[in-house]
């Protein structure tokens, strides 16, 4: 019997039909990615999987009992719980259970024949068993540092930004690990680590899963079965983004003519990654062999170990050989480029040349300063030291915030503000209708303001709109976020075909995979290192790598007696707060919760038109973005602050 079971849903708003007599089932230990167009009711048929949102027809049966736990995204905490106390909110149940079967672990010491006390000692059992929960603390500890929030734990948790906080309630539930789980875009807000992680404990700790992603990596890895929600039905297929891939495109080619199109772009799609991704696990199993068989033979033979780590070393260097054109017109000479960010150093002493064919990802992890470095190359943030030398060139550069647009006007007049309906894309005259078309936008779109568009409907505008402008080099920082597959696809089509040079910014390692020719990869000591490979292969030779320093650090370790630590002679710092930073410590959290407040009632008018008609949407959304910026000046501060205070209680 299925976990869940939908029988015949139907679910419309006012006159948009969005599901009809679907039918959907979670049996256990299925992970589940519900693939569609933005729009399509992917987040609906999962409100209404997790019992949130009400239907207008069928029957949605659950098994007695049945745990099911979403992640929001905007999740709700507890008032005054910092980081740790959020994470640990969630497993009261758990802990409790756990104090009450060493209770009766004692009890049946003394009594081992009660037969109640039994029954309820093997109920407990099973049920810690099941949430994986006997090492709890350890767990919490792991997740706690995986996801980047080791340094926030005493934090209040009001204090973080919005990705910091979904990462909270998201390793919260993973430490719940209920019956189901339901995940709406988890990897966003993470970084190629904290997914890789994810996927693992997805794996190893046998989740039952339903979710939705535009990560095809994530989804090819984790999920055992793809639904794909396209007009008001669901349509099954077996597998990951691969099979998807396959099976789709066998099922277009029943269809009549008009899907050629689409059926075009799977099929290139298909091909890629088959080609790419296909030919590299392959590659990589030979490597995986011989790392599995160096743990067995090697353990304490640090030479071994070495050897094969100079070997994934030189197969590293054999792809980071140069291989740039140098005729090419330069754009950017980058002479010993350093970044700081208030005290935080980001980059150091870095030298590169761009040209006018390259195609480079900058990749690295959460806050390495990647956003940054591509403000310095617009020049709109001065580097610490070093010299950027710029080319005549021109621009065209996306951002998160979608700067280009403008709200309080429609798509006629965002892509003709001269009026008429053609628009000139590299040197075509189109109908501003059939350009937009392969972006998924419907005719009656073209008078819709932009102001009322979702995030995803915006970010699609935004691209549209780039790829019009007449430009030598496009700078795109983290263009699939909000995006749907289908849009990801166009969006990888139309960078594909440009001829001038291209920089993103990106996490998503099948986007990186499949548009770079180069990689800037940030590292921890503050450098940046050059690849021409892969990004997903330079991800298994790095994680390679680490193994075998773990294990020649192992074998070495067995070798040798350990040393007794030399005592420090140096005198400790002492440490104090400034008069000045003692008054901002009383009146900056007044502060962040003022302008909190202020913000608050600016995200409220606008989503009353009759509030922002009043104002004016562009005036509204600018003033509310000079908060937000305020706002998380005043945040970092306070963070420097506290950071100090911790210093000066630990020293």
């Amino acid at each position: 019997m299925a976990l869940i079971d939908l029988q015949n849903i139907s679910k419309h708003y006012s006159a948009q039909q969005i599901l009809t007599e679907i039918n959907f089932h979670v049996d256990e230990g299925e992970r589940i990615v519900i693939i569609g167009k933005n729009g399509s009711g992917k987040s609906t048929l999962m409100k209404i999987v997790n019992g949130t949102l009400e239907h207008d027809g069928g029957r949605r049966i659950t098994q007695n009992d049945l745990e099911i736990k979403m992640l929001d995204q905007r999740p709700q905490f507890v008032d005054g719980h910092n980081v740790r106390q959020a994470v640990e909110h969630g497993l009261k149940e758990l802990n409790a259970a756990k104090e009450r079967y060493n209770e009766l672990s004692l009890l049946l010491a003394e009594d081992f024949e009660n037969k109640l006390l039994l029954d309820e000692h093997e109920k407990l059992s099973r049920y810690i068993e099941h949430h994986n929960a006997w090492n709890l603390d350890d767990k919490i500890e792991r997740i706690i540092q995986h996801f980047d929030l080791k340094r926030y734990e005493d934090k209040p948790i009001a204090l973080l930004s919005g990705g910091e906080q979904r990462r909270v309630a998201l390793a919260s539930l993973l430490l719940q690990k209920p019956d189901v789980l339901l995940l709406d875009e988890p990897t966003n807000h993470l970084d190629v680590y904290m997914v890789e992680f994810l996927e693992e404990l997805l794996l190893k700790e046998k989740f039952t899963l339903v979710f939705i992603s535009h990560d095809r990596y994530f989804i090819d890895r984790v999920a055992t079965k793809s639904i794909e929600v396209e007009d008001c039905a669901l349509r099954e297929y077996s597998g990951g983004y691969s099979n998807y891939l396959t099976q789709k495109e066998e099922y277009l080619r029943t269809l009549q003519k008009q899907h050629e199109n689409l059926l075009s772009v799977l099929k290139r799609e298909n091909e890629w990654f088959a080609r790419g991704v296909r030919a590299r696990l392959k590659r990589n199993e030979g490597r995986k062999e011989r790392l599995m068989q160096l743990r067995e033979d090697a353990k304490t033979n640090p030479a071994k170990i070495r050897k094969m780590s100079v070997e994934l070393q030189r197969e590293a260097k054999h792809f980071n050989r140069d291989k740039s054109i140098n005729k090419q017109k330069m754009l950017f000479e980058i002479e010993n480029l350093s970044l700081k960010l208030g005290e935080k150093e980001l980059l150091k002493n870095f030298t590169t040349r761009i040209l006018q064919k390259d195609v480079i990802a900058i990749v690295g992890p959460n806050g390495s300063g990647k956003s940054t470095l591509l403000k310095t190359l617009l020049g709109r943030i001065e580097p610490t030291s070093g010299v950027i030398k710029r080319g005549e060139f021109k621009v065209g550069y996306f951002d998160q915030h979608r700067e280009m647009l403008d709200d309080d006007k429609n798509l006629i007049e965002t892509f003709c503000p001269n009026g008429g309906d053609r628009v000139n894309v590299r040197g075509s005259d189109l109908h501003v209708y059939g350009y937009l078309k392969n972006f998924l936008f419907p005719r009656e779109f073209l008078d819709k303001k932009v102001g009322v568009l979702s995030g995803g409907e915006k970010n699609r505008v935004a691209l549209a709109l780039l790829f019009t402008k007449n430009v030598d080099i496009l700078i795109l920082d983290e263009p699939t976020n909000d995006l749907d597959i289908p849009t990801i696809n166009i969006l990888e089509e139309q960078l594909t075909n440009f001829a001038g040079a291209v920089i993103i910014v990106s996490h998503d390692r099948y986007f990186v995979d499949k548009i770079a020719k180069k990689l800037f990869i940030f590292k921890t000591d503050k450098t940046i290192e050059e690849s021409h490979q892969q990004y997903s292969e330079y991800l298994e030779l790095e994680k390679e790598l680490q193994e075998l320093d773990s294990m020649e650090s192992e074998a070495n370790a067995s070798l040798q007696k350990p040393k007794e630590p030399l005592e420090s002679k140096e005198k400790p710092k002492v440490l104090k707060l400034t008069y000045k930073e003692k008054i901002a410590l009383e009146k900056l959290p007044i502060e962040i919760e003022e302008l909190e407040a202020k913000i608050a009632e600016k995200n409220e008018c606008l989503s009353n038109p009759k509030c922002y008609e009043e104002i004016g949407l562009s005036v509204l959304a600018k003033e509310l973005a000079e908060l937000e910026a305020l706002c998380e000046e005043k945040i970092e501060e306070l963070f420097a602050i506290e950071e100090k205070v911790e210093e000066i209680e630990n020293s």
